[in-house]
């Protein structure tokens, strides 16, 4: 479901959207926010409701694990996209749930006129990492619809 509006996003958006993703600032093309929903210390795993401003998306980008590994993705809020290189984009809605095996090169973000949040899942391995890519091309970009 496509929201453009700020308030009614933050309705829709029940995890709440956290503070500027700083940190990874450089590999996301617009304002995108993470709010910690677990401490991977006490909890064994990570996960984080990563909230996308209109337009906003992450490069391509690539998790490794030499076992296990990946991510998963559970759809909160608005309307995205998801695609893996070679493959068609897929909406993401609400309830959509992407698994992402390791070593598959993809990206992820919000449509450009709606906001987008997704709880974003680390699936444990041996050996993971993230390796960051080029931008998604704006022109590719603009022709999503």
């Amino acid at each position: 479901m496509k929201i453009q509006d700020k308030e009614t996003f933050d309705k829709a958006n029940i995890f709440g959207q956290g503070q500027a993703n700083t940190a990874f600032a450089q590999y996301f093309i617009g304002n995108s926010y993470l709010n910690p929903l677990t401490d991977p210390k006490e909890a064994g795993v990570g996960l984080a409701n990563v909230t996308f401003e209109p337009g906003c998306r992450n490069n391509w980008h690539i998790h490794h694990a030499k076992t296990g590994g990946g991510q998963i993705l559970i759809c909160t809020a608005g309307s995205g996209w998801y695609q893996e290189e070679g493959k068609d984009p897929v909406s993401l809605e609400p309830g959509t749930v992407i698994v992402i095996p390791a070593e598959v090169k993809h990206w992820h973000g919000a449509k450009a006129d709606s906001w987008f949040s997704h709880i974003a899942f680390e699936a444990p391995g041996t050996e993971t990492s993230n390796e960051w890519l080029e931008p998604v091309d704006d022109e590719a970009y603009s022709r999503l619809s």
